[in-house]
């Protein structure tokens, strides 16, 4: 489905109750299926903010997102069910064991027992979990951390996946383990949204961006389109470029 558009986001505003000023103004993005998109940006941007947006997870004030899975209109249920979410905080239950975390998640999607034992397997070996499947996460390094939170998040093998923060604080081990594991999903046909501080590593990962600065969006397309007009050699130098050095503390 390369080449369709999967999200069409259409003049999103939003404005918290207790703000004098908007989070995101006149946002509006085509994102293409099979796309490994970058949401960048500095801190307080408004990356998270649009994220919880195309999750469902918060309204915006106005505008309109339009999902479309394997080409069609996707309804609600659909957008539910096929969308998977992997936050920058994490999204488990320390005190149950990595198995326990995958089948009570897994039981939320309604996975069939056998396909969710099939899947649940197949992630603790991938991500280099299936010794501690059996320990409580709650005692786990970071970086098992993070990857029982992505497992988590694609239990359901999800078409479109948001990826907030996912290596963020993990070892050069774990971070390689995820990023090659999701090289993989996407080239086998999940659509990736990304956001990252890590610019070598969104660099690496994405073929188009969007950069997000208070707010509004101030540039997007093809990542090696972009440096070119910006006569820029790596996305770090355009980050900078576009949103200036000052602090974003």
């Amino acid at each position: 489905m390369a080449g369709q558009v999967c999200i069409e986001i259409q003049d999103i505003y939003k404005r918290y109750k207790s703000s004098q000023q908007d989070s995101l103004t006149h946002v509006s993005l085509d994102i293409q299926a099979g796309d490994v998109f970058g949401l960048l940006g500095p801190n307080g941007a408004g990356k998270t903010t649009l994220i919880s947006i195309l999750c469902g997870i918060i309204p915006p004030s106005s505008g309109q997102i339009h999902y479309f899975i394997d080409g069609a209109p996707a309804s609600e249920t659909q957008r539910k069910n096929r969308i998977g979410f992997v936050p920058q905080e994490y999204a488990f239950y320390q005190e149950l064991t990595a198995r326990q975390n995958l089948d009570y998640f897994g039981a939320m999607y309604n996975l069939s027992k056998s396909d969710l034992g099939r899947r649940r397997d197949h992630l603790l070996e991938v991500l280099g979990l299936t010794k501690s499947a059996d320990k409580k996460v709650g005692s786990f390094s970071g970086g098992m951390k993070r990857r029982i939170n992505l497992a988590i998040g694609i239990i359901h093998q999800p078409a479109i996946l948001f990826l907030d923060e996912p290596t963020v604080g993990v070892d050069v081990q774990s971070r390689n383990a995820i990023i090659r594991y999701l090289q993989q999903i996407n080239q086998d046909g999940t659509t990736i949204i990304y956001t990252s501080h890590h610019m070598s590593e969104a660099e690496e990962f994405c073929k188009n961006i969007a950069l997000i600065d208070n707010g509004k969006v101030i540039a997007k397309g093809e990542l090696l389109q972009l440096k070119t007009e910006n006569a820029v050699a790596s996305l770090q130098s355009l980050f900078i470029k576009l949103t200036g050095e000052q602090y974003r503390d």
